[in-house]
């Protein structure tokens, strides 16, 4: 039993470990012959207490796993962190940056039950005469579902990736415009780095949060040039986002062009009027865009965390009728030959989206996978530090199988006994 808690403890709370089989054999090497010789550890699957080598299964979605989204959401805090402030490879300068954090919608597809603000924030009526509660479910669903735009809400969510990358194209362009540069000479003097991530509203549209900034021609290493100025990135934003458009498919006669919508909000980092009058500080972006990245279509929609296999499981499914339209919306698309491409049905649980909920372009800062890299260094370092072997002299022979996922009822029964390694976003990733 002790053993099989320690086993459960080293997942820090996840809940849907992967079950893998096989073995792994460390050997110690001569550094100057390379010749092999004693083995220094052996670990056979068989003879573990669960029975199999148990690893998290680094979920994102805190509905799926909340440990793993919980390591997720730091690891992106940092990431976005580490572009704002410098940190994690990126030199302190990048805070002196023009910087801006900037959220992009969708357009309206039909009137939808809301909560309109007006003036010092005060909430007025919805258009159906109803003053809806926060935590009304009637938020985001449509006043008439008979002539809500379905097919157009799943569509731009399925182009919504490729929209983005145009947008992030045009941008440049417009910096460069907007400084009086053609675009050869724009990428000798500046080059403009963004991180996002995609959100759905309770319509069941992803909208982008993204912190956008301007450096130098090598990125966060050069300071931007004297003209960059947060101001010049806002209206070349404006501009590109009014500029930008996809061209979507032809169904029955029907051109669907993808655009942004018409609310567009791009505030300066730092400012005093975000949030309800909060400042706009790094680490306040940086949460705000973290808390997002563990979420999906099921936090915004009560839709599904996981594809669907067959249609019928529709009738089964405790969800909005909202949701279960725009999923029936996607799965009727992705039968049409001429949409192969959009792998409508594979991501119909996700209401069309099929893009990468957080990203980033390659200056910005650190990568996730840099953070897991780290971590996991930090790891080996310390059980090289408790078995006195230093990680250079040993040979590591392993072959690992896949024999399922989750724990046995027993197993989540002890697991529920120890505290999940959750923390804040403050702490340390190597922690």
């Amino acid at each position: 039993m002790p053993a099989l808690l320690r086993q459960l403890a080293g997942l820090g709370g996840c809940t849907h470990p992967i079950r893998l089989d096989g073995h792994r054999t460390e050997y110690d090497v001569n550094t100057r012959t390379g010749e092999i010789g004693n083995v220094l550890h052996h670990l056979d699957s068989s003879s573990l207490p669960a029975g199999h080598l148990l690893v998290r299964c680094n979920n994102r979605r805190t509905t799926r796993c909340a440990a793993c989204a919980e390591v997720y959401r730091r690891d992106t805090f940092h990431l976005i962190t580490s572009g704002l402030r410098g940190g994690k490879g990126v030199p302190e300068r990048v805070a002196a940056h023009p910087r801006v954090f900037a959220t992009f919608t969708a357009p309206s597809f039909g009137p939808v039950h809301n909560r309109p603000t007006g003036p010092a924030g005060s909430v007025r009526r919805c258009r159906c005469g109803t003053l809806h509660d926060q935590d009304d479910p009637a938020l985001g669903t449509p006043l008439d579902p008979d002539t809500y735009d379905y097919e157009a809400a799943v569509l731009w969510n399925a182009h919504a990736g490729p929209l983005w990358r145009r947008f992030s194209t045009y941008l440049r362009r417009e910096v460069a415009k907007c400084a009086g540069l053609t675009q050869r000479a724009f990428r000798e003097h500046a080059r403009v780095s963004f991180a996002k991530v995609a959100e759905y509203q309770k319509r069941g549209t992803v909208h982008f949060h993204a912190v956008i900034r301007i450096d130098g021609p090598e990125g966060g290493d050069t300071p931007p040039p004297a003209w960059a100025t947060a101001e010049l990135l806002t209206d070349a934003i404006r501009a590109a986002t009014a500029a930008v458009r996809v061209e979507g498919p032809v169904i029955d006669g029907r051109a669907h062009v993808l655009t942004f919508g018409r609310q567009l909000d791009v505030r300066t980092i730092r400012s005093a009027d975000f949030d309800g009058g909060q400042e706009l500080s790094e680490r306040a972006v940086a949460a705000y865009i973290a808390k997002y990245a563990t979420k999906g279509a099921e936090t915004a929609t009560g839709a599904l965390d996981r594809p669907l296999k067959f249609l019928a499981e529709l009738a089964q499914l405790d969800i909005s009728d909202h949701a279960r339209q725009l999923i029936r919306t996607a799965w009727t698309l992705g039968a049409r030959k001429d949409l192969e491409h959009l792998r409508l049905r594979a991501w119909a649980h996700m209401l069309g989206f099929r893009g990468h909920f957080s990203t980033k372009s390659r200056r910005y800062s650190t990568t996730l996978g840099a953070l897991r890299d780290a971590r996991a260094e930090w790891r080996r370092a310390q059980a090289a530090e408790a078995t006195e072997t230093g990680p250079d002299t040993t040979l590591v022979l392993a072959h690992w199988v896949y024999a399922g996922t989750g724990l046995t009822d027993a197993e989540a029964w002890l697991a529920e006994t120890l505290e999940p390694a959750l923390g804040t976003e403050g702490e340390s990733t190597h922690g």
